[in-house]
């Protein structure tokens, strides 16, 4: 029996992981373990290790590491916080291989400590582009540090082999997003709004807006723009979700709670929804809006067309529905515009990010994997190329 052990840090990542976790835990070839940190345990982003529990899964290890500040050097003492425990977890775990998904500092960390104590990892979403934050060097060190891939893009799997991969171990699987959109039985406006408790009338907008951490302009100054931007629609009812926790997130919440109590009729804000409630409401609004790679991936599957502001998401491949713009107020207010008059009928060519049975693959590589035999030692794989 393989010990795999997925590290989760917040929402987004979860509710990516969760459809291979789910399979795991009926998988009698593995033993699902579960260790839980970042927002999932700050009551200040919804207490998501509850989601966690009340969808059936155990978590083994909860790991606090939030610190109270959100500036560099918070975050960079709360890594420190989440490598002594969770080399602690390990410890006590003994899993055969970790799981990691993304690119954040949470997952960042779990994968130095995984290294180090020499558990081999397994890697979703590897060689993407976020020009915009500082995620991106992060997922590539990841991918460096990982011994198994799984990308959501063939032309994805082709950059995590440019690393120096081995191809036999990157695998092109699809994105686990667009597997929740197909299996997942989402809500009804109406069954929407009772568990939201707010009206859902069109036109509607679900904006989820986070740091562009390495951006020279103050988060505040990143999100006034779309703040200002929004004034220009009156008749436009938005659903925020909280920023993350990234650098100059909690300004950005703040900004969120003050509009939305400056306009309760036209607006309304949850720390988190929920992978279900999430899916739902994008697939009832008329625009997604903000900088969130869902904007990328999963609302142009369902035919939403998404407005994605300044660099944060820069350098992903981006579906003809994903409407890009500058971080101005003009330009983001003709993104909107443009976005509630699109038609589904303008989308065309196949979704770059569809699979096939994207968490079973991934369960089936790992099985094979570890049939073979693993080898932490790895010899760097040079393509060929010239100047």
């Amino acid at each position: 029996m393989i010990k795999l052990c997925a590290v989760t840090g917040n929402r987004a990542e979860y509710g990516l992981l969760k459809p291979v976790m789910e399979r795991a835990v009926l998988d009698p070839d593995f033993m699902l373990q579960v260790i839980a940190t970042g927002s999932h345990l700050d009551t200040r982003y919804g207490n998501g290790w509850e989601d966690i529990e009340n969808s059936g899964i155990t978590i083994d290890e909860k790991i606090e590491m939030n610190l109270a500040s959100d500036t560099s050097l918070g975050i960079c003492k709360s890594m420190g916080l989440e490598m002594i425990s969770i080399s602690e977890a390990y410890h006590r775990l003994k899993p055969d291989m970790v799981l990691l998904l993304g690119d954040r500092y949470e997952t960042f960390t779990a994968a130095t400590a995984a290294v180090i104590c020499k558990i081999p990892i397994a890697h979703i979403h590897g060689g993407e582009i976020t020009k915009g934050a500082y995620d991106d060097c992060m997922r590539h060190a990841i991918t460096k540090m990982s011994h198994l891939h799984f990308t959501s893009t063939k032309e994805y799997r082709r950059r995590v082999i440019q690393l120096g991969e081995a191809p036999d171990r990157v695998h092109w699987v699809g994105a686990l997003g667009i597997e929740n959109i197909k299996t997942i039985k989402l809500l009804t406006r109406q069954e929407l709004e009772t568990a939201l408790q707010i009206p859902l009338d069109p036109p509607l907008a679900l904006i989820t807006f986070h740091p562009a951490t390495l951006d020279h302009d103050s988060a505040t100054a990143q999100f006034q723009p779309l703040e200002e931007a929004l004034f220009q629609f009156p008749d436009l009812f938005t659903v925020f979700t909280r920023s993350n926790s990234d650098t100059g997130g909690n300004s950005i919440n703040q900004m969120i709670d003050a509009y939305v109590k400056e306009h309760p009729d036209k607006s309304a804000v949850f720390p988190s929804l929920g992978v279900r409630c999430y899916l739902s409401l994008m697939k009832c609004c008329q625009a997604v809006i903000g900088n969130s790679s869902s904007g990328i991936m999963e609302a142009p599957f369902l035919k939403i067309p998404s407005v994605n502001i300044g660099t944060r998401q820069e350098g992903r491949i981006k579906p003809s529905s994903v409407i890009s713009c500058g971080s101005s107020v003009n330009e983001i207010a003709a993104a909107v515009q443009k976005a509630l008059n699109y038609s589904i009928h303008q989308e065309d060519g196949p979704n770059p990010y569809l699979g096939q049975d994207t968490s079973k693959q991934i369960l089936s590589v790992i099985k094979q994997e570890f049939d073979k035999g693993i080898q932490l030692e790895k010899n760097f794989y040079d393509v060929e190329w010239r100047l």
